[in-house]
């Protein structure tokens, strides 16, 4: 069973079932036990084609299978090492099963070596194995499938920050504070010394953004020019709404010392700017490069020891943020998924799915 969007129109979705074929010599069948959804499923769809985040499992023309972070059972296996049982942490569809190519395979994992995945980012093509992942814990899966990809990506966002010196700014801004992403970078950066962090978010979810206690300021969108206009600034843009950006950059000017784009839960908004932004130019952050860099830099070990230190700290705040709830129908998974697309999901929805 798939969810299928409409690439050219994501509010179109389709629940579709497919005949189980055969496995080939090399390949693994997993059953997709359960997947988190957030607005950063979005975002992949959003970007689908840009990224290449529609690469990642082939749909039919026109068609496209949203990539989800969860769990998954290995059902059947013609591949050594990648045993009938195990359990496997990684990027899925949001579908009941994956059938893949494991290489590289190890105790700690695998990486599906299908033609059609070679040569996109490599953290997305990786699997772990729940039996020797020292970040896995069965009584935090939720929270891991909820927040550790979303969490990933704000380790790299703040590490990148940090080793640029916040490009000599004292002020972070974060638009959609109340999106996990935001919030969980909010969280790294709010204990740096030296740069206060401001939250900006829709007026019905100030007081959810407020509650978390990490955002040194928060604000509704309507009051941004409530802000000091000289004080030297980051603004990082999870929301990817282009009138907004053109508020930030004409409000700041010259006070603003980088620009990062993020996310796009304001997908729908994301239209062209007339004019020259005021300030720096709009940049791009692409989690996999910043990975990639500082794996080579440190190490893989040490990269990974300085993140997990991050995630321990971070799980023990997390888990009064969000309200988890657990569905397991294609219809749930349509309904949540468009309440996502509409921005009408709740600031604390911890959804997970299963099909």
């Amino acid at each position: 069973m798939d969810l299928l969007v409409n690439r050219s129109n994501l509010r179109e979705v389709t629940i579709t079932e497919t005949v189980k074929t055969p496995l080939k010599e090399g390949e693994a069948r997993l059953r997709i036990e359960h997947f988190s959804l957030t607005a950063n499923n979005i975002t992949y769809a959003v970007a689908g084609d840009f990224l290449k985040y529609w690469n990642f499992f082939p749909a039919p023309e026109g068609m496209g299978r949203v990539p989800v972070w969860g769990f998954a059972e290995v059902v059947e296996s013609t591949v050594d090492g990648v045993a009938v049982g195990s359990r496997y942490y990684g990027y899925y569809p949001m579908s009941s099963h994956l059938v893949v190519q494991p290489i590289r395979v190890g105790a700690s994992g695998f990486s599906d070596g299908a033609p059609h995945r070679q040569g996109l980012a490599a953290v997305y093509n990786t699997y772990l194995n729940t039996e020797n992942d020292p970040a896995y814990d069965r009584v935090t899966e939720d929270l891991q499938m909820l927040f550790r990809p979303l969490f990933g990506t704000a380790f790299l966002i703040d590490d990148f920050l940090a080793e640029e010196g916040f490009f000599a700014a004292s002020r972070v801004i974060f638009a959609s504070a109340s999106s996990k992403t935001a919030y969980s970078t909010a969280f790294l950066t709010s204990e740096r010394k030296g740069v206060s962090v401001v939250g900006l978010t829709s007026a019905r979810n100030v007081d959810f953004v407020k509650y978390l206690g990490i955002y040194d300021t928060v604000l509704a969108y309507e009051d941004l020019e409530k802000l000091d206009s000289s004080e030297p600034t980051v603004f990082v843009d999870m929301a990817g709404n282009s009138a907004l950006r053109a508020r930030v950059h004409g409000h700041l000017g010259d006070a603003l010392n980088y620009s990062c784009s993020v996310g796009l839960s304001h997908w729908d908004q994301n239209g062209p700017v007339a004019e020259p932004l005021p300030g720096p130019a709009p940049t791009m952050f692409f989690a996999p490069d910043q990975s990639a860099k500082r794996i080579k830099e440190l190490g893989p070990q040490e990269f990974q020891r300085r993140f997990a230190i991050a995630w321990r700290k971070f799980l023990a705040r997390a888990e009064g943020w969000v309200t988890i709830e657990h569905f397991d129908t294609a219809e749930d998974l349509k309904r949540n998924y468009l309440a996502f697309i509409e921005g009408t999901a709740p600031a604390d929805a911890g959804y997970i799915h299963s099909l």
